[in-house]
C-alpha cells in the first residue's frame, strides 16, 4: 500500500466505534485494539461484546487482532487509529481531555513515517491545531515531515444491524495529498460501500459535525411543533401524518434527543463558531428546544396526575426505558434521566426498566437503580420513554393502578386509545 511495506494498525479505544474498525482491519492485517478498561478488554478477549454490536464469531474471524490494556504493545504500528470519546462538559463546552489523551500516549510511540488517523467527531480544526501539536511535542517529531495524520469521522449507528460498518461510505482526509491517498486506500480495503476522499482534514471534519447539526435541527423543528400543537390540542403525529403525504415532506418525529453525537456534536460547531466571532442561531436554538424536551415531557405527566385529583408525593410512576435509543445498551447522554430528576424533585416516586440497559453502569453514570421486573406491579402514571422491541407486546392497562392512571407515550407505539398523552 506505499507507505509501508508491511502495515501494522493500532487502534486505541475499543467502543462502538472502536472494536468494529479493530474487528474489520483485524481480518486483514495485523492489529492492536487497546483500550484503558481492563474488564472491557478481558470480556473481549472472552469473545464478549457488552455494546452488543459485534458477535463472538465476528471477533474470532479477526485473526490478525489482539486486544490489549498495555499501550507499549502498540509501539511496533505504523497506523494508528484514535477513537475515543469526545464529550461535552457541565457547561455544554468541548471536552477534549480524552482525545488529548490518547494523543499524549500515541505521541510518546510515534516513529518516523508513521501515521496517526483520527475518528473522533471534534469541530473543524481539532486535528491539526489541537492534537498535532500534542504528537509533536510528545514523539519530538516535525508534522508532515517525520509522521503524518488523516481524519476518517465515524459513522456508527448503534443498534442498526444492517447498516454496519463496512457497509457505511467512508470518508477518509490527510495531511498531504500521498497521505490522503494511503488513508482512503487503507478504509478502501475493508469498506465494502466505498470511500470518498474529502479534500483536506479540516472538511473532513466539517462534513462530520454538520451530519448531526443537520439532524437535530430537523428534530427540534418538529419538537417544537410538539410544544406548539400541545397548547392548541392537536395531536402532533396525526398533523405530522397528513403532511407526510407530500412527497417532499421530511417524516421526521419528535422525542428526546441523547446520545454520544446529535445530542452532542453541534456544541462542537457552535463553541468553534463563537472563538471565531460568530454566534449561530439556528443550531443553538436547535439545541434549547431538543434539551428541554425531557422537562417537558416531566411537567406534562406531572399536570395530568394533580388533574386527576392524586398526591404527588403518593404517586408512583413507572419511566419504559433509559437507553438513549431502542434496541441498543447504550445509555450516554440520554435525555430520559431528565425526566427522572424531574420526577425525582416532586417527589414522586419513579421506577426505571429497561431490559437493555446495564444496570451498574446506569447506577454508576446516573446513580439510578433500575427495576428487575415490572410484572405484578401498576403505577398511576407510565412513561413510554424508549421503544424497545419488548415494550410493543405489554399490557399498558395492566400496569396502570386504576382509571386514574395516566399513560404517557413518548414514542407514539401504542394505539392512540391505550395512552392520554402522546409527544
Amino acid at each position: 500500500m506505499s507507505r509501508s511495506e508491511a502495515i501494522s494498525i493500532g487502534v486505541i479505544g475499543l467502543g462502538y466505534v472502536g472494536l468494529p474498525l479493530a474487528v474489520e482491519f483485524g481480518k486483514k492485517y495485523p492489529v492492536f485494539g487497546f483500550d484503558v478498561n481492563k474488564e472491557r478488554i478481558r470480556q473481549l478477549v472472552e469473545g464478549h461484546d457488552a455494546t452488543l454490536e459485534i458477535a463472538k464469531e465476528q471477533i474470532c474471524s479477526a485473526k490478525h487482532l489482539t486486544f490489549t490494556h498495555d499501550i507499549e504493545l502498540l509501539r511496533s504500528c505504523t497506523v494508528y487509529i484514535i477513537t475515543v470519546p469526545t464529550p461535552i462538559d457541565s457547561f455544554k463546552k468541548p471536552d477534549l481531555s480524552f482525545l488529548l489523551k490518547a494523543s499524549t500516549a500515541v505521541g510518546k510511540l510515534l516513529k518516523k513515517g508513521d501515521t496517526v488517523i483520527y475518528e473522533s467527531t471534534v469541530y473543524p480544526g481539532c486535528t491539526e491545531e489541537d492534537c498535532v501539536p500534542v504528537l509533536e511535542k510528545c514523539s519530538k517529531l516535525t508534522y508532515n515531515q517525520d509522521f503524518f495524520c488523516g481524519y476518517s469521522p465515524e459513522r456508527i449507528n448503534p443498534g442498526d444491524k444492517e447498516r454496519t460498518l463496512t457497509r457505511i461510505l467512508k470518508i477518509t482526509s490527510g495531511s498531504t495529498d500521498d497521505t490522503a491517498d494511503f488513508v482512503d486506500r487503507l478504509y478502501g480495503s475493508i469498506i465494502e460501500a466505498g470511500t470518498y476522499r474529502a479534500q483536506s482534514i479540516k472538511v473532513a471534519e466539517a462534513a462530520k459535525a454538520i451530519e448531526n447539526a443537520q439532524r437535530d435541527i430537523n428534530i427540534s423543528f418538529v419538537n417544537e411543533l410538539a410544544l406548539m400543537f400541545d397548547r392548541m390540542g392537536i395531536d402532533t403525529n396525526d398533523v405530522l401524518d397528513a403532511a407526510g403525504t407530500k412527497w417532499n415532506f421530511l417524516k421526521f418525529k419528535p422525542g428526546l434527543v441523547g446520545g454520544h453525537c446529535i445530542g452532542v456534536d453541534p456544541y462542537y460547531l457552535v463553541h468553534k463558531a463563537q472563538s471565531l466571532g460568530y454566534y449561530p442561531q439556528v443550531i443553538a436554538s436547535g439545541r434549547l428546544v431538543n434539551d428541554g424536551m425531557g422537562m417537558f415531557v416531566a411537567k406534562k405527566i406531572l399536570k395530568r396526575l394533580i388533574a386527576n385529583g392524586l398526591q404527588i408525593q403518593s404517586s408512583r410512576v413507572l419511566i419504559l426505558g433509559i437507553t438513549f435509543k431502542e434496541n441498543c445498551p447504550d445509555t450516554r447522554n440520554t435525555k430520559v434521566v431528565d425526566i427522572y430528576h424531574e420526577l425525582i424533585d416532586f417527589g414522586i416516586g419513579v421506577d426505571v426498566y429497561d431490559p437493555w440497559a446495564s444496570p451498574q453502569d446506569v447506577q454508576e453514570e446516573y446513580g439510578i437503580e433500575l427495576a428487575d421486573t415490572i410484572a405484578g406491579k401498576q403505577y398511576d402514571g407510565i412513561i413510554l420513554a424508549v421503544a424497545h422491541r419488548q415494550f410493543f407486546e405489554l399490557d399498558i392497562n395492566g400496569l396502570k393502578r386504576d382509571a386514574k392512571s395516566i399513560v404517557f407515550d413518548v414514542k407514539s407505539i401504542f394505539d392512540k386509545k391505550l395512552v392520554d398523552i402522546r409527544l
